[in-house]
This record gives structure tokens, sequence and C-alpha cells, in this order.
């Protein structure tokens, strides 16, 4: 599970609230999630990070920042130039600032339906000249036709629809403008009921709906569906889950002043990711999209 946001690695009430809402999900499950984890979550790659990397290396330790950061730079290198941008689930804040330096956008603006993260982020939001907006990703409060690129990056799977969010891309986005994200699909779904229970413990984990269950083809069908133009998907989960999982795996052997039960049901959500993975049931995928 996680840790205290900036304490000491104990069970929190957001803990077992996120434990209670495998029962029933309230109205934001997302930003349960994320009040669970924290701001200092112990499995996170690299401090700051939820993002699982772009690897050049096996999953090692000393790559880890470096692979979060080379993550967000790859799907930033879309971004139109100096335009209005918008960061939709920007998480901690740790991104924005790469978005900045890579994008050198006019305007960037950083939503996120977690209000606690923006706050969590406040320094790093700052420091790479980002306007905090609270916001749901179906329901971006920009005007038509108002931004030059959208990035996500790892957050569209916790959106309440990847259509709704698409299509409100396609009205927001500036003739030209890019949708640039990456994301978590499901290749194809379980068939062995060790592997069905695996996915449907993960969607409780992390609040996800079954709707979130899209492969990269339907993803990329969706974005056309909503108006959106020469789509390009490229899937590489053999460079990000494969090393994030490696190193997940060596943490929790060498971990220590982790709570045992923390660090138990990590475990058990390990073997599940590993069980989906191996099994080709997950991928990681980047896409691309234009408004015409």
């Amino acid at each position: 599970m996680a840790t205290e946001r900036g304490g000491a690695g104990r069970w929190t009430r957001q803990n077992v609230r996120h434990l209670g809402e495998f029962l029933w999900q309230g109205r934001n499950p997302a930003a349960r999630v994320y009040e669970s984890i924290g701001s200092d979550f112990f499995l996170a790659p690299a401090p700051g990070w939820l993002n699982l990397g772009l690897w050049k290396g096996p999953g090692t330790e000393s790559e880890a920042d470096a692979a979060c950061r080379r993550l967000v730079r790859r799907v930033a290198s879309a971004l139109p130039k100096g335009g209005v941008i918008l960061d939709v689930g920007n998480g901690l804040g740790t991104q924005d600032p790469v978005i900045a330096g890579t994008a050198r956008p006019r305007k960037l603006v950083a939503l996120n339906i977690t209000e606690w993260q923006l706050g969590a982020g406040r320094d790093r939001l700052r420091a790479a000249g980002a306007l905090p907006v609270v916001a749901d990703a179906s329901r971006l409060p920009i005007h038509d036709e108002g931004a030059d690129g959208v990035i996500s990056v790892e957050a569209a799977f916790h959106f309440r629809s990847r259509l709704a969010f698409f299509r409100e891309c396609a009205r927001v986005l500036r003739p030209g403008g890019v949708l640039t994200l990456s994301d978590i699909s499901t290749e194809r779904m379980p068939r062995r009921p060790l592997a069905l229970v695996s996915g449907i413990t993960l969607l409780r984990v992390f609040g996800l709906n079954r709707r979130a269950a899209m492969s990269a083809r339907e993803i990329a069908e969706a974005a056309r569906s909503a108006g959106l133009v020469d789509v390009r998907t490229e899937r590489c989960g053999d460079r990000v889950i494969a090393p994030a999982l490696r190193l997940t795996r060596h943490r929790l052997r060498t971990s220590s002043g982790v709570p045992l039960g923390q660090r138990q049901a990590a475990r058990v959500l390990l073997a599940q990711v590993e069980l989906l993975w191996r099994h080709g049931i997950i991928d990681y995928v980047l896409i691309r999209a234009t408004k015409p």
C-alpha cells in the first residue's frame, strides 16, 4: 500500500479509507487512491515520481530518476513549442518542469482531480511557471480551441471515460493542436481464473472502472471517433513495465523501515501485475494525435 504523506510509513486514515473502497468506491476513487499513496510512496521509482519510467537499462536504482524524466520528455516531445499546454493528471508536479523545459510553453496549466496533489507539488509548479487547476479530465475548464497541446502522462486509465477525455481534447485544441499521452492498455481479457482475479483486484486497488480495460487499438479508435486524426500508437511495455517490475522486486527485497503489512500488500500487488504482464494481458502505449 503506501507510506504516510511526509510521515514515517504508518498506516493512515487514508489507507483505511482506500481499503474500504474495495467494497464500495466513492465518487472520486482516483483521488482516494493517491491520497492513500501519498507523496513519499516507498515503491515510487524515484522521489516525487509516480510514473513507471522509460528505461534504457534493466531497471536499477541508479537509473530510476533518469527513466522517469525520459518518459516525460518522450511524451512531451510531440507538443508544439511556445503554445498553451494543458498537463492533465499532473501527479505531484515533478513532471511539469520537465514539460516546461521540453515544450517551452507560453502558458502551462496543470490539471488534477486530486487537490492535495496540487498542494504537494506547489513548489514544482512554481518552478515550472504552471497554473494549478482542480479539474476532471472529462470536463476540461478551457474554452473551445484555447490550447495548442494536451499532455497526459500515465493518467488516462483513471479518467471516467477516455472517449469523453478525447472529445474534450478535440474541443479545446486549436486546429493542428496535438494530444500526446502515455497509457496502460489491456491487450486481451484474462481467461484463466487467477489472471481474472488479479485483474479485478488491480481495478479495485487503483480505483478503476471496467471501462479502463482497453487495448491500444481500442484507445486509438476512441481518439479517432472523438474527431482526432493522425493517431499513432507505440507499444513499449518491455522498456517501461518490465524494468519497473524488476526495480520493484529489488526494492521489496531490500527495503527497510516500511511496515510489514505494507510490504506484504505490495508483494501481493507485484505478483498480480507480473502475472498480467507475463501473460501479455497488459502493455504500455504511447499515443499521439492531432486536431484537424
